[in-house]
């Protein structure tokens, strides 16, 4: 079995749509519904706690248990991204640089070596699912 290589999965997007539109995407409730996930709630507060169902597309459904870790208001948002009845921890940091009227959003998941070997749980997989919500459903909930 191959060694899951500890590094994390950065992905870099720019979007045309102000620096609040995208945090109030990344951080409101009824936001995150339309574009992420059905969460079953959230707040931008320190120690916050949300699950979500996810199906990865073959029927296999993970329930998600989030905490809000760290915190900066309007420019960064870390949870914790872990699943109900498997071992692994890792951390989904968003990052927000206003660049004029657009915003460059910083993606990082870090721990993902930290998860069973599965193919639902390959970098490859996690690869394929934040490029779907950066380059398509963030996309296009923040620049319609």
């Amino acid at each position: 079995m191959e060694t899951k290589e500890a590094k994390p999965l950065v992905m870099e997007r720019t979007y045309n749509a102000p620096q609040e539109k995208v945090w109030q995407a990344l951080t409101n409730v009824e936001s995150l519904r339309k574009w992420f996930f059905d969460v079953t709630g959230f707040e931008p507060k320190l120690g916050f706690k949300f699950e979500f169902t996810g199906d990865c597309g073959d029927n296999t459904f993970y329930t998600h248990l989030c905490e809000v870790t760290e915190l900066v208001e309007g420019k960064k948002l870390t949870y914790t991204w872990t699943y109900k009845d498997y071992e692994g921890l890792s951390y989904v940091s968003w990052q927000l640089f206003p660049e004029g009227d657009k915003t460059r959003v910083v993606l990082t998941h870090k721990g993902l070596e930290t998860f069973p070997d599965h193919k639902n749980f390959t970098r490859d997989s996690f690869t394929g699912g934040w490029t779907y919500f950066m380059d398509e459903a963030l996309k296009e909930f923040v620049e319609k």
